[in-house]
């Protein structure tokens, strides 16, 4: 009997490792005569593996206490109305300590908005850096868009698209060559992403933005220093970030804080020298 059409509900079940030993050969000897739907499948897989690896730890985290507490029984009526009486009692006397703090101090509130600001910006600029690293990293066959060997073609590219030089810092001295680099898609515009290879086969990447650089230069007064380095975790990738003008810098990689601060640090210095 002829085998029934490939789905696309089935592909994913193959890469979900869910599909019947039977199905799953016939799915695996139509892919071998179809090398593009393969190759999307290894595309699936290794985005797949990138996303467990970012988000890992928090798989092991416990449980949230709030969602333990919701899963008990509830109290009785009486008592949850004897315990929302002392809610708002507390409620009422921090509120007046607050507003006593505020009369006290009027500018308090624009400051703590400034600061909410920022750090709601600027994690989004190192979370964005982290994802990338997370999805391109583990590619075997195609890590970058143009390899280290055409780099002079790599850096007319990235310049013409981002608007400015692009010319990657050479890290051989920290221990990581160039593989080359790619074009990404940024909430508003283009991103440029650099990658390195250390001899144990450990990457490392540079992230290049406009946004982040130029919304936060702007935020910032002509007395204003640069923002110094800072350092971000999400899930398994380290990332140091940092603005310099009109660009956002994030350097990501697995490898430890030390490290990563120690490759940051020459790689400002020689964006610095330029």
């Amino acid at each position: 009997m002829k085998p029934s059409p490939i789905t696309e509900a089935e592909l994913h079940a193959l890469v979900d490792a869910q599909l019947a030993p039977e199905r799953q050969r016939e799915v695996e000897a139509w892919l071998a005569e179809h090398p593009e739907e393969a190759q999307r499948l290894a595309d699936y897989r290794t985005h797949k593996r990138a996303l467990q690896m970012l988000f890992k730890p928090v798989l092991d985290e416990a449980v949230p206490l709030s969602l333990q507490r919701a899963a008990q029984p509830r109290r009785p009526w009486h008592l949850q109305r004897m315990a929302a009486g002392f809610a708002l009692a507390l409620v009422s006397g921090a509120a007046g300590w607050v507003l006593h703090a505020q009369l006290a101090a009027p500018d308090l509130s624009a400051l703590l908005a400034q600061q909410h600001a920022q750090q709601q910006e600027e994690p989004a600029f190192a979370r964005r850096a982290a994802v990338a690293h997370a999805v391109y990293s583990p590619e075997l066959r195609r890590p970058v868009e143009v390899d280290a060997a055409h780099e002079d073609q790599l850096v007319a590219w990235l310049s013409k698209r981002m608007g400015s030089p692009m010319k990657p810092p050479h890290l051989q001295a920290q221990g990581y060559a160039l593989e080359g680099g790619r074009l990404l898609p940024g909430g508003q515009g283009p991103v440029a992403q650099f990658m390195y290879r250390d001899e144990a086969g450990s990457r490392l990447t540079l992230y290049v933005t406009h946004e982040t650089g130029a919304a936060a230069a702007a935020s910032r007064s002509a007395s204003q220093p640069d923002l110094a380095f800072r350092f971000a975790r999400e899930g398994a990738v380290n990332v140091f970030y940092w603005v310099d003008g009109p660009f956002g810098y994030a350097l990501s990689a697995e490898a430890d804080r030390a490290t990563l601060a120690r490759v940051s640090s020459e790689v400002y210095r020689q964006l610095a020298a330029r």
